[in-house]
């Protein structure tokens, strides 16, 4: 569709939409966890979200429906109950579609950049997870908040949500001793002109065996989680420091700037100047 290529900060409902929402200035529990806002929506188109440079990562959680959400410059169909994660400082895309309600609970951190994020590089895109179980913990939230608001309460049900949210954000090969060993090694020397059979020769399985398990576990394949590491430490780079394109491509493993503008720029959706002069904002 061609609304999927107009890039732009967008913020609609529609008459239909349905939204609970809870922000961190009303909430001072939210603050201490990190988190700028956070609630369950019933969405129905034209309901769309398009964040350019969100300041901190973003969890979404569906029971019911169906919708669409751009992550990592690809389009992935969301349904009744999967989770999908999105690092901060990455645009990213949500669009009900379809006549029945999209349901799903989120969360939205605050995460500045000198911070490590709730999702980062490594985390899954669309972990293998459960994502009522966030919903069932949201509504309990939510009675607590719109009933008594006991501090206590409140805490214990935000500590809840944050134990699933860690749960899922983190890099599954922590249990595989060869990956894990892998992609530390990896992260290591981003600079090296990595290639698959590489990759797959280090882990010691071959690439379709490492492609499933990257793909099962990652939503990404071996090259693609590649080019995640290489984009997560280019941001780093354009924020903190004053290095030109050329140098940064050369730190993240591109030959010249011009490749390395071309990959940011389908990853991120913005050229590297732009995002380093755009700053981050919900």
């Amino acid at each position: 569709m061609n609304d999927e290529m107009e890039m732009r900060e967008t913020t609609v409902d529609g008459s239909q939409t349905r939204r609970w929402v809870v922000e961190a200035g009303e909430c001072a529990a939210l603050v201490v966890q990190r988190v700028a806002r956070l609630g369950i929506d019933e969405a129905v188109a034209p309901y769309r979200r398009v964040r350019m440079s969100p300041a901190g990562s973003f969890v979404l959680a569906c029971v019911k429906g169906q919708g669409r959400v751009l992550l990592e410059g690809k389009w992935q169909r969301v349904k009744a109950g999967m989770v999908c994660l999105a690092p901060p400082r990455v645009p990213n895309a949500f669009y009900a579609e379809g006549k029945e309600p999209w349901v799903f609970a989120w969360v939205r951190y605050e995460e500045p950049v000198f911070l490590s994020p709730m999702v980062g590089a490594a985390s899954p895109v669309l972990p293998v997870a459960e994502g009522r179980a966030l919903v069932r913990v949201m509504e309990g939230f939510r009675e607590e908040w719109e009933g008594q608001r006991d501090a206590a309460m409140v805490h214990h049900w935000l500590e809840l949500m944050q134990g699933m949210v860690r749960r899922w954000s983190r890099p599954w090969w922590r249990g595989e001793p060869r990956v894990a060993a892998l992609w530390a090694a990896v992260q290591e020397d981003l600079k090296r002109d990595w290639t698959l059979e590489e990759l797959a020769h280090r882990c010691h399985c071959s690439a379709e065996h490492l492609r499933r398990l990257c793909m099962k576990e990652l939503g990404r394949s071996p090259m693609q989680h590649l080019t995640s590491l290489r984009m997560d430490l280019a941001r780093r780079l354009l924020a903190t420091t004053e290095d030109k394109l050329e140098v940064i491509a050369g730190e993240v493993g591109y030959a010249n700037a011009a490749v390395f503008c071309r990959v940011f720029k389908r990853w991120v959706g913005v050229v590297p100047g732009e995002w380093r002069g755009g700053g981050s904002r919900e």
